[in-house]
């Protein structure tokens, strides 16, 4: 029994399929037989890119240039905040020390 790969696709391409769908009026059967797609995916990916025009993160990882900003901009703020607690921690213990 052989195991098929996966296929992955990048942000952009996503974004292509589910402008085609919108922008030239094609129905999601048609492009997904055309680009040998599964329909699941591809009513995923136009789901997604509902929510992250309405602001919501969406799931899966973000298809939009702007999610994905807030996206890593999210990630860099978390990896801060663990920063300045390690750093609280640090000086306290230190002004223990000192007494």
């Amino acid at each position: 029994m052989t195991k098929t790969k996966r296929r992955v696709f990048d942000a952009s391409f996503k974004l292509q399929v589910v402008q085609m769908i919108r922008a030239q009026g094609l129905s999601i059967g048609e492009v997904c037989g055309d680009m040998k797609l599964g329909e699941t995916a591809v009513r995923r990916w136009l789901a997604q890119v509902d929510a992250e025009q309405l602001g919501q993160p969406g799931i899966g990882k973000p298809l939009t240039a702007e999610q994905q900003r807030i996206r890593q901009l999210e990630a860099e703020n978390r990896q801060l905040r663990g920063d300045v607690d390690i750093l609280k921690k640090a000086s306290a213990f230190f002004a223990r020390q000192l007494r």
